[in-house]
């Protein structure tokens, strides 16, 4: 049984490998002109989804056809590259032209979850006996999809990740028809927010800030911040973001940001299904 259906990740890896370096499938360098061929990059691919969806050591997702040291080393290529970054921002370009995002309500919620490895954004957790955890910070926009994604360690407030993470949200939609976020944009944070450095900072960011306030609970004043926690719980539904092992701060942005490309092309197909139709258009809202 495939990881995640077909109809969902050919896309996704069809525009990855077009963000791919070209490199040859023997290395020129070897000093007698021969070497084991290059394990293609759609195995490796593949290897990585087991490892996002699983959560599992790569010595435990390794197959004949390609060992957890290629993994590894192929893993630490793409995150120097950014690749995950830009395969979601073009993901989210598809999502503008094909649906349209709504960008006139931004949700902001963090989100921490285990860390047992440690490694340079993992920091002592708040809530469990100061185990090592990581902080996710992610804007939505009205429909849940995510935009901008800032990992952090545990321990570090809501409000000082805000501004990266608007930041990020940002550079996401830059390429978008639109060219940025629209001049009546609202942010919607939660509680952890209210202060008056985030008011400043979103006045200074030109963007309206409906901030919910300290003592009064949901459903009183949820909003519309329903959707961020909806796309935290998509997030949390991959094994490798539920509980990251990789101590590398690009890798750990590097499956964030592949998780948020997949849930958008997830998403742009739920939406088209009933606006399009091609050969292997769903019938149902659940993806085979």
């Amino acid at each position: 049984m495939p990881l995640l259906p077909s109809l969902l990740i050919e896309p996704v890896w069809g525009q990855f490998a077009e963000l791919l370096p070209q490199r040859p499938e023997f290395d020129p360098k070897h000093p007698l002109g021969c070497h084991r061929r290059r394990i293609d990059d759609r195995v490796v691919f593949d290897h990585i989804i087991s490892a996002l969806v699983h959560g599992s050591g790569y010595e435990r997702i390794a197959t004949r056809k390609c060992s957890d040291r290629t993994i590894q080393r192929r893993l630490d290529e793409w995150a120097e590259l950014g690749i995950a970054t830009r395969l979601n921002a073009l993901c989210l370009a598809a999502f503008d032209r094909m649906i349209g995002l709504r960008l006139d309500d931004l949700s902001v919620d963090g989100c921490i979850t285990k860390a047992p490895c440690g490694g340079q954004k993992a920091g002592p957790s708040p809530v469990d006996r100061r185990k090592g955890e990581l902080k996710r910070s992610m804007s939505t926009e009205k429909q849940g999809v995510p935009l901008g994604i800032v990992s952090a360690g545990a321990n570090r407030h809501d409000w000082p990740l805000l501004e990266p993470t608007l930041r990020q949200t940002r550079q996401q939609i830059t390429d978008l028809p639109a060219g940025g976020l629209p001049r009546t944009a609202r942010v919607h944070p939660d509680s952890g927010h209210d202060s008056g450095k985030t008011r400043d900072l979103l006045d200074d960011e030109g963007l309206t800030g409906v901030i919910a306030r300290k003592g009064l609970f949901a459903p009183i004043q949820a909003g519309t911040r329903w959707v961020v926690e909806r796309g935290h719980s998509w997030m949390n539904n991959f094994g490798k973001l539920r509980r990251c092992t990789d101590r590398n701060a690009t890798t750990v942005d590097f499956y964030l940001y592949l998780a948020a490309a997949i849930i958008t092309v997830r998403q742009l197909i739920h939406h088209a299904r009933t606006h399009y139709r091609w050969d292997t258009r769903p019938t149902t809202r659940r993806l085979k």
